[in-house]
């Protein structure tokens, strides 16, 4: 079968579009280019026009294996990631790679420079959360000739393979197990910058659940960058209190505001669940040992990583072509002790 995958664009590309020569193009690349500065903005806007990312490892000797993949996740310090990565890593060992670490920040603007910062230094594949892309970073990683796993989401277009699942079904899921509880006046509590990021599918699920139901949608409560602390959400309860005091149970974004929600709660002298439930979302070791115990969504971080890595042995060592376009990792409810039936 022939590969529809188009070239990967050279210097020589770049150098014909600009109407220069390749020596000219590189010159212009570097930090304190000898070039003229309406020639080497020319050739920058070129270069960005055709997506074209420097080979770093040009001319080398070598086979021009760089024996690593690139990884990038939106926090260092969020324990789902660290265990995605810690897996996957386990995995790659195995068939002698190595990870480059790259940390986003949930920043699109961010995530696109580390991209192409990544693909300079060539790596066998790209592998990163998804959170949304800026339409740069799509065309950068459908442009770059190695396989892309995007992680964490099924998304509506993929770029290359996913591993995952919906967050906005499983939001929807849990929105439906609370109703099933007996609870009707459910408000949710995300992010207000959480434009195409998973936050934002898992509110779409609870109000796709709650309009489904006939219920009323309009307890909404927006704060914050992705993603919302304990802090962020024991603010929000008091607010919370004040917009929508019929609220019978809150639904948070993650189990880090979540339990924040609960404590702010249970400090202004409201039971919980008794007076008020709350949800969170992937089972963070946060939602297992508060008291009560906070109803979540349980997802594997580890199996996430082991199936990544899994995959990409598929991928870099052995004929791929064949290989799923999305698997399907589980995500459940998990009902606790902050929320009860009626």
């Amino acid at each position: 079968m022939a590969n529809s995958q188009k070239s990967p664009v050279t210097m020589r590309d770049v150098a014909r579009a600009a109407g220069v020569s390749r020596m000219t193009v590189s010159r212009a690349l570097k930090e304190n280019s000898p070039v003229s500065k309406e020639t080497r903005d020319r050739i920058l806007k070129v270069v960005r026009d055709m997506n074209y990312v420097p080979d770093q490892m040009a001319g080398s000797l070598t086979t021009k294996r760089s024996g690593f993949v690139a990884v990038l996740v939106p926090s260092l310090n969020n324990l789902h990631f660290a265990e995605t990565v810690q897996a996957l890593n386990e995995e790659l060992e195995g068939i002698g790679q190595q990870i480059l670490l790259g940390y986003t920040d949930y920043s699109a603007e961010r995530e696109e420079r580390l991209v192409e910062t990544m693909l300079r230094r060539r790596p066998e594949a790209i592998v990163l959360s998804y959170d949304g892309h800026s339409s740069r970073t799509i065309d950068l990683l459908r442009d770059a000739q190695v396989p892309v796993i995007e992680l964490w989401e099924r998304p509506e277009a993929p770029i290359g393979r996913t591993i995952g699942f919906s967050n906005r079904d499983a939001a929807e899921q849990m929105t439906r197990a609370l109703i099933a509880q007996g609870y009707c006046n459910i408000a949710f509590l995300g992010e207000e910058d959480d434009a195409w990021t998973r936050g934002a599918a898992r509110r779409a699920g609870y109000l796709t659940a709650m309009e489904a139901a006939g219920l009323s949608v309009h307890r909404v409560l927006r704060l914050g960058k992705p993603p919302l602390s304990i802090e962020d959400g024991a603010a929000a309860a008091q607010a919370l209190l004040e917009t929508y005091p019929d609220t019978d149970c809150v639904f948070c974004v993650s189990d880090a505001p979540a339990f924040g929600m609960l404590s702010a709660l249970s400090a202004m002298g409201k039971h919980v669940p008794d007076d008020i439930g709350v949800a969170g979302f992937g089972n963070f070791e946060v939602s297992r040992f508060a008291t009560p115990a906070i109803t979540t969504v349980t997802v594997d971080p580890r199996r996430i990583g082991r199936v990544t890595g899994q995959l990409l042995a598929e991928l870099l060592t052995r004929d791929g072509a064949m290989s799923p376009r999305h698997i399907a990792v589980r995500a459940e409810v998990s009902l606790r002790g902050s929320t009860k039936y009626r």
